[in-house]
């Protein structure tokens, strides 16, 4: 089955392994039996072992769910839902995510679905080839065992919530693979959550490297807040949280919303690097735009449209663009659309702003509502806004999630993930949505998959 067929990167030059290759692009191709990484050697060795975990990453940065590109989550369910308005051509993948049309044969899907499970199934490639190594010591072992578990755990999370059930896969035999079933979703959901907890077991305190593109053990603990809270585990995701933002020699809030997505700002607590020295992230080249009309997208006027005057993210975060009169705006939480002297931008997965937005919203549901309001106000004022007026449980939570999209937006579909597990999509898209439909809190699974799978049947409704 192509999705789990995988080519890895095998790195050259050992300089550019002790930096995380930041600057390195002298890479062999090597062809790779369907049902194994790469030979065993790969992992008697710390520096090539690292490179098969940095390889990964570099895959997340470049496709599927959580690049930077607009063929990532970040634009195209900014577009499903309220948060983008598509100016481009019809019948392209942007314009079938806006008009809510999406079909089951559509490339797009197959490339979200196809990338996700390469990632995976590299990651299920180290945890085997890290297990059976003889040379690599306990606390490196460990470490890339924690990091493939974060990045498996992780992509199958988003890949639950975008689909439905999915293949939960944690083996590299790709017969196996392409016969599998699907996994309920309250089911995937536990694994999903067991894997995370060990990562938090196995992951260290501190980052490898200075740039925080490997995940430590806080960043695993932050999805399982975000996690836990999907889940509904009120007091766990508070904890959680709680574990990430106590941390207080690694992490930093407030700071200056000018600051928050440079790659140095303390309030990040995971990013991708940029492919090369220089260059900055795929978010920035592809949001920004200096005359109109847009090239594709721009902020809708639903999002624009709920910032209040005060608000100091729409100064900092949103930038207007004038032409001929007309006026549109763009995300602008990257500023660099290009390359610069030195990387000025890492493309951010995991803040610290959004613990305290989890940890105020598990508050509010178990009953602490002074501490669920200190933390949704620690959130407001740093935007410059008054503390909430917001007095029972429900308006605290109300005002929680009118939050969490003002200070998201365009990051990895929270938007539609938010609406999605409170039962709103309906309620708030069907007014500004005129092609939206109760199916469409789905993806549909790609029809290339379930002809190759049948046990993938049967698809998602509403396709």
């Amino acid at each position: 089955m192509k999705t789990f067929k995988l080519k890895i990167k095998v790195l050259i030059k050992e300089a550019c392994l002790a930096s995380l290759f930041a600057c390195c692009s002298n890479f062999t191709d090597v062809d790779l039996p369907s049902s194994q990484l790469t030979s065993d050697a790969v992992f008697e060795n710390k520096a090539t072992a690292d490179a098969a975990m940095v390889d990964i990453y570099s895959k997340i940065r470049d496709k599927g769910l959580l690049t930077g590109y607009p063929t990532g989550l970040s634009r195209q369910l900014g577009l499903y839902t309220d948060e983008l308005q598509y100016y481009g051509g019809s019948g392209t993948a942007q314009d079938n995510f806006y008009q809510n049309s999406l079909l089951a044969t559509g490339p797009e899907i197959s490339e979200l679905w196809n990338s996700s499970y390469n990632q995976i199934y590299a990651a299920n490639s180290v945890i085997k080839g890290v297990s059976g190594s003889v040379s690599l010591s306990a606390s490196d072992s460990e470490q890339l065992t924690g990091e493939a578990l974060f990045v498996r755990a992780m992509i199958h999370f988003y890949l639950v919530n975008a689909f439905g059930a999915v293949p939960f896969v944690t083996e590299t035999d790709y017969k196996k693979n392409s016969t599998l079933y699907k996994t309920p979703e309250n089911a995937a959901y536990k694994l999903i959550k067991a894997d995370m907890e060990k990562a938090v077991k196995l992951l260290p305190i501190n980052y490898a490297g200075n740039d925080r593109v490997r995940p430590n053990r806080a960043a695993a603990q932050a999805m399982l807040a975000r996690i836990c809270l999907y889940m509904e585990l009120w007091e766990e995701a508070a904890n959680y949280a709680s574990a990430v933002i106590n941390q207080k020699e690694l992490y930093t809030w407030p700071v200056p919303l000018n600051v928050v997505f440079l790659k140095d700002s303390r309030s990040t607590i995971w990013q991708l690097m940029p492919v090369t020295a220089g260059r900055n992230t795929y978010e920035g080249n592809s949001n920004i735009f200096t005359q109109g009309p847009p090239p594709s997208a721009a902020i809708s006027s639903e999002l624009l449209n709920a910032f209040s005057s005060k608000d100091q993210r729409k100064t900092q975060w949103v930038k207007a663009v004038s032409t001929g009169g007309t006026t549109w705006y763009h995300p602008y939480k990257y500023k660099q659309q290009s390359s610069t002297a030195a990387s000025a931008e890492y493309s951010i997965v995991l803040r610290v702003s959004e613990q305290y937005l989890i940890r105020a919203e598990a508050r509010a549901h178990y009953g602490d509502l002074i501490g669920a309001k200190e933390d949704v106000n620690k959130i407001r004022n740093q935007a410059g806004l008054d503390d909430t007026d917001a007095l029972t449980s429900s308006e605290i939570i109300d005002a929680v999630l009118a939050e969490r999209r003002l200070e998201l937006f365009t990051e990895h579909g929270h938007r539609f993930f938010d609406l999605k597990r409170t039962g709103k999509l309906n309620a708030v898209l069907s007014p500004v949505k005129p092609q939206w439909k109760n199916t469409n809190r789905q993806l549909p699974l790609p029809e290339s998959e379930l002809l190759l799978n049948p046990n993938l049947n049967p698809q998602n409704e509403g396709y």
